[in-house]
């Protein structure tokens, strides 16, 4: 498996910074590869260190599913380093990398049999602080002082304010929404901040040591006229799309979903008062269409991605810009036309009934979006007046202590605008225009080929590999399509195969190339032996490009 080559510069730098200062926090939202990137670091730090010396690593979760998943995962990226687990049914540390379930580990009896380490890793590393993960780092910097701490989240900033600076001091890179709205990786939201007259009266709301007082919210926004705007601004701006609305309180939650039902629009309700089962049943309905509005109360927020979901409507202040982005980041996945067939999400639409998107600003703001191409490992930073940690230079807030450096005299941006990174540059292979119109672009490893086509205004996504049929990866706006092909090129490749740079693309076709080639392909006297081979690939598959294509035709698409 090939890292994309934003994941590559979070390797390189996580590295760089953790033998600067003996430990690093990464942050990588959803959509960005945490797994990936956290697997990459990983396999630097142990594949570099002798296999006489002994040296181990271990990788923390939180939950059982997570600690397979990243198993798994870290497998594909490194599949010579052996691994081992240590969960509530087996307790192994064999591997160069055990995989531990953070409360599992945590018990007395388990951290005595633990070996010495010299990389401890925390997934989901806003729980670092936490006691029973306090317990496992201290019993590993005791067994080893110069033990390194490495630490990814999505989330930095804990609801109860405590800060992560007692683990991690520094920020070794923080990728953003936005970097991976701009290379194609997430859809763009649209976000309509709608006043109905409440914003001043939410403002005045006090803030509790979590957020914002949710019972005095609800007082200002669960009334019958504000609810029905809600109804009329959706069925103006985002009818059919499928759709998650964040609530303050049960009650406020069960009078939207009455409001959308009576206009005869289905919504389900998820809180959690509700039974295992009683969920369950309500998001395979959201998931089926027999729902088409999902409203909640702090459920959905995290740890729930319904890819088709293209509309998120925010009924809830939240006073961490994180507790925004989570629910915002609800619409932003793209769509698998495999898993979701004739489903195509261009966009995401986010209808703010509150101040959250005027007191946090757009996830643009977050993120210089000029393009360019840093240098690995060469990211520029700063440091925090309120904790002293490093941080990117490019960093709003602190990720470890929250401080917000543009919080005096900043005014947010009225217009933002979105830059797509090129990602023909960017990628790891060789992309070719196959009719010299921008219409087909392909590129080829040794054991897989993508390429994106435009049909009837759209572009689609078309992979295959070795042993596997040819899929239809995605349609949509075409850097979203780039980056579904390149992502399915990265799955297939490793970097033997990645051979952009090689001297021989530029080479003359073989003979028996030419054999395949037509007779007008073949007086192109500028042919090269990639772009013949790129060519050919295209013939031989052109059959099911065509049919996959087709079938995604326009009356098929919803979102």
């Amino acid at each position: 498996m090939l890292l994309r080559p934003r994941q590559k510069q979070f390797v390189e730098r996580s590295v760089r910074a953790l033998g600067e200062h003996g430990n690093t926090l990464g942050v990588a939202p959803t959509g960005a590869g945490k797994t990936i990137m956290l697997s990459g670091v990983v396999g630097r730090m142990v594949g570099e260190t002798p296999k006489s010396t002994g040296a181990k690593a271990c990788v923390l979760a939180h939950r059982d599913e997570l600690t397979a998943q990243n198993r798994s995962k870290f497998g594909r990226v490194n599949p010579k380093i052996t691994t081992s687990v240590v969960d509530a049914k087996e307790k192994c540390w064999a591997g160069q990398v055990t995989f531990a379930m953070a409360p599992t580990l945590s018990r007395a009896s388990n951290l005595a049999t633990m070996p010495k380490l010299d990389l401890l890793v925390i997934d989901e590393a806003h729980h670092a602080v936490a006691e029973s993960y306090r317990r496992i780092i201290d019993r590993v910097r005791d067994a080893n002082p110069d033990a390194r701490i490495f630490g990814v989240t999505a989330t930095p900033n804990r609801g109860d304010r405590k800060g992560l600076r007692e683990v991690f001091d520094n920020v070794g890179d923080q990728v953003t929404l936005a970097e991976l709205i701009a290379s194609g990786h997430l859809v763009p939201p649209r976000t309509f901040v709608i006043d109905l007259g409440v914003q001043e009266k939410l403002r005045a709301v006090r803030k509790t040591a979590s957020d914002y007082d949710m019972g005095a919210v609800a007082a200002i926004m669960d009334r019958a006229p504000v609810t029905d705007e809600v109804v009329r601004h959706w069925r103006e701006k985002a009818a059919g799309r499928p759709t998650i609305v964040f609530c303050s309180t049960v009650a406020h939650a069960a009078h939207v979903a009455e409001a959308f039902n009576a206009a005869g629009i289905p919504a389900g309700l998820i809180h959690g008062e509700l039974s295992a089962d009683e969920r369950r049943n309500i998001l395979a309905a959201y998931a089926t269409g027999e729902i088409a509005v999902l409203v909640n109360v702090s459920v959905l927020t995290e740890g729930f991605d319904h890819p088709p979901t293209s509309c998120v409507i925010l009924l809830r202040p939240s006073s961490y810009k994180s507790t925004m982005i989570q629910m915002v980041g609800r619409g932003l996945r793209t769509v698998d036309p495999a898993e979701h067939p004739g489903i195509v999400k261009t966009d995401c639409i986010v209808l703010d009934f509150g101040i959250s998107s005027l007191t946090h600003g757009t996830l643009e703001q977050d993120v210089d979006l000029d393009g360019r191409d840093p240098t690995p490992c060469d990211a520029p930073t700063k440091t925090c007046p309120e904790c002293e940690a490093t941080v990117p230079l490019a960093a709003r807030q602190c990720p470890i202590c929250g401080y917000e450096f543009l919080s005096n005299g900043y005014q947010p941006l009225e217009t933002v605008v979105l830059t797509e990174i090129d990602l023909l540059k960017r990628s790891s292979f060789a992309w070719e225009d196959l009719f010299d119109d921008d219409s087909a672009l392909m590129a080829s490893g040794f054991n897989a080929w993508g390429g994106v086509f435009f049909l009837e205004g759209r572009w689609h996504a078309v992979g295959g590999a070795k042993n596997e049929r040819t899929r239809l990866l995605g349609v949509g706006e075409r850097t979203v399509c780039l980056a579904q092909a390149d992502d399915w090129l990265n799955e297939h490749e490793t970097d033997e195969s990645a051979f952009k740079s090689r001297r021989w693309l530029s080479q003359a076709p073989t003979e028996k190339q030419l054999q395949y080639l037509s007779p007008q392909q073949r007086q192109d006297y500028g042919l090269t032996r990639y772009r013949a081979s790129a060519l050919i690939t295209f013939q031989f598959n052109r059959r099911n490009i065509r049919r996959l294509v087709m079938s995604a035709a326009p009356e098929r698409r919803a979102a």
